[in-house]
């Protein structure tokens, strides 16, 4: 696989796509239409992909930087003074006064169960011309979430050209677009990250493993197709060969949200790292587990906590 551990004074991860505000309400259930459910209790805080991922892997212990962009409001107020505190490198975000910072509204059942409504805002604006190549030569991987096209494009040959690993989320929405448009972007990256329903969408296939074989052709080595409680599946297209690695039971279920992203930030600090394929993934799902046993975006366990979950010896 391309990309190396990652370099001495450099950073492990570099997240860009979305830094957007999640306002968070915990609900006695998701209400359906002309129907209303009550808000238990409202938070708000840092979310979107890139500001997940870079979030988490620093509090994972990794060094993380952050590319994306955010208005000059109130609440990119928010998302900046989290990122800042995580000690993420802010280099890479960038500010924009003509558009408004995105923001999520997630509403949480008590299951654990979450629907969610988005304005991307000043998140989609990132152009092209504004990815920091210097950033991105820092970074032992580089993982791009969710984020248009062209941008995410520009962002993946930066990361080649410095040697970086790249994965790509597309998330839901370029994942509906098909494997016709995502081509060209495929060919740049080493490793792509889907779920379940991104998998189907791209591809067409209900089968994992078949939808990982049809995207890997497109020129990405590793494919990891997330299946929640079933754990995850990982096809090396270098090997051709097909790895699953179990769900960890969390404590509870409260919040899911974020989940995808933590799974990310441990897999890639993880392979940034060294760690291997295998022990990446196990870590990866045992970050994930206790993620959802929390509320909060990126609220993650301690790297020793996980270890332990996964029954790794990380070093």
């Amino acid at each position: 696989m391309r990309g190396s551990p990652s370099r001495p004074g450099g950073l492990d991860v570099v997240a860009v796509g979305h830094a957007l505000v999640d306002i968070r309400a915990r609900v006695t259930r998701l209400a359906g239409p002309d129907e209303e459910g009550e808000i238990l209790e409202e938070t708000r805080g840092a979310g979107g992909s890139a500001a997940n991922v870079a979030i988490d892997v620093s509090l994972l212990g990794g060094r993380a930087g952050v590319v994306a962009k955010i208005g000059f409001d109130g609440f990119g107020r928010i998302v900046y003074e989290e990122l800042w505190r995580a000690r993420v490198d802010l280099s890479g975000l960038r500010i924009s006064p003509g558009h408004p910072t995105g923001f999520s509204f997630v509403a949480i059942a008590p299951g654990g169960e979450i629907a969610i409504y988005s304005s991307k805002g000043a998140a989609e604006a990132l152009e092209p011309g504004e990815v920091p190549g210097e950033l991105l030569a820092r970074a032992g991987a580089v993982h791009i979430a969710s984020l248009r096209l062209d941008t995410s494009m520009a962002a993946a040959r930066a990361a080649r050209r410095g040697g970086a690993l790249v994965s790509w989320d597309p998330g839901r929405g370029l994942a509906a677009r098909g494997l016709d448009a995502a081509a060209p972007l495929l060919g740049l990256v080493d490793v792509v990250l889907v779920n379940r329903l991104e998998a189907r969408a791209l591809t067409g296939s209900g089968d994992p493993l078949e939808a990982a074989r049809r995207i890997a052709s497109l020129g990405p080595g590793l494919v990891v197709v997330k299946l929640g409680p079933q754990g995850a599946l990982a096809y090396d297209a270098r090997e051709g060969r097909a790895l699953r690695v179990p769900a960890f039971r969390p404590p509870r279920v409260v919040d899911e949200t974020g989940a995808g992203d933590a799974f990310a930030a441990a897999l890639l600090l993880g392979l940034a790292r060294g760690w291997g394929l295998e022990a990446s993934l196990r870590l990866a799902s045992a970050v994930a587990a206790l993620k959802v046993s929390r509320l909060g975006s990126h609220s993650v366990p301690s790297l020793g906590e996980a270890a332990r979950l996964a029954g790794l010896e990380l070093g």
